[in-house]
């Protein structure tokens, strides 16, 4: 496989071939995000795509079970580019039985049922969408490119396909100023979308980001661990997705847990208060990161 730059996946993709069939993001204008800024987003050529997984296939083709289409949005690419690549993932990995790729809610809206429903028939079945905040003002703060009710539409439409979600919240988005705000809407969000995953991650204040920028003016405050984890218990104790496999085990989080919502709310929250309190050890500094 022929890559460029360094490559982000989620951590439930760890196994996953990763095939990097667009570089870096389409809209790469959110202010926290460092991931794809060194990148000019473009579509690789579909021939050297499927050159890619024909050789994966030679290689390793009775290996491999799920694929993960990269860079930041990929769900942008043309039905037909992406048909094309399924098609010949399918053809290659006999033993394959999920492709994934992250995805903007603009992604989904700009394409019709129709284009959805061929995707996922052709084998496109699950979708990374990260709203980090169903909180307005913060949306528009950290400039994500959609609103809350454009996410629970393209939520709507991508279940309507077949396809199942998995939905990421960004801890600290909000800032200080707006903590309490940004945790009830997103717990909102969650409910609307209701995703068959559900994630959190932290906020990390990456240097020469726009968010950088921002705290270095007294702009952004990000708040303090406890802060983080009082918004993480509101997010599980008010969302009430249908059922959701529930995970903070990205590396960014102070406290990893897993868990299914609704049915271990309560032990989720038991768990977060016994932190809050001293009761449970974090994670410490030296093993989290991006």
């Amino acid at each position: 496989m022929r890559y460029e730059g360094k490559l982000y996946r989620p951590p439930s993709e760890a196994d996953s071939l990763i095939l990097q069939a667009t570089i870096g993001c389409s809209h790469n204008l959110c202010v926290y995000c460092d991931m794809y800024r060194a990148k000019k987003f473009r579509v690789r050529p579909l021939s050297e795509s499927l050159d890619d997984l024909r050789e994966a296939g030679r290689r390793a083709g009775d290996r491999i079970d799920k694929l993960f289409v990269a860079d930041g949005d990929a769900l942008i690419m043309d039905t037909d580019h992406w048909l094309a690549i399924l098609e010949v993932a399918a053809e290659v990995f006999p033993r394959l039985r999920r492709v994934s790729c992250y995805a903007m809610a603009s992604n989904v809206l700009q394409k019709t049922d129709a284009e959805l429903e061929a995707l996922r028939r052709a084998g496109l079945s699950t979708l990374y969408i990260g709203p980090e905040s169903g909180d307005p003002v913060t949306l528009k703060r950290i400039v994500k490119g959609g609103t809350f009710e454009e996410h629970v539409e393209a939520a709507r439409r991508a279940h309507g396909a077949g396809m199942a979600l998995s939905v990421i919240a960004l801890l600290g988005a909000g800032g200080v100023a707006r903590s309490q705000e940004h945790a009830e809407a997103t717990a909102r969000l969650v409910t609307e979308m209701d995703p068959e995953f559900f994630a959190a991650l932290t906020l990390t204040v990456v240097p020469e980001t726009p968010m950088a920028r921002m705290e270095s003016k007294g702009l952004f405050e990000l708040p303090d661990i406890r802060g983080l984890l009082t918004e993480l218990r509101t997010i599980v104790d008010q969302a009430r997705p249908s059922r959701a496999l529930f995970r903070t085990n990205h590396a960014s989080n102070h406290l990893p847990i897993a868990g299914e919502l609704p049915r271990d709310r309560a032990q989720i929250v038991a768990v977060l208060d016994a932190a809050l309190s001293g009761q449970i050890p974090l994670r410490p500094a030296w093993l989290r990161g991006l």
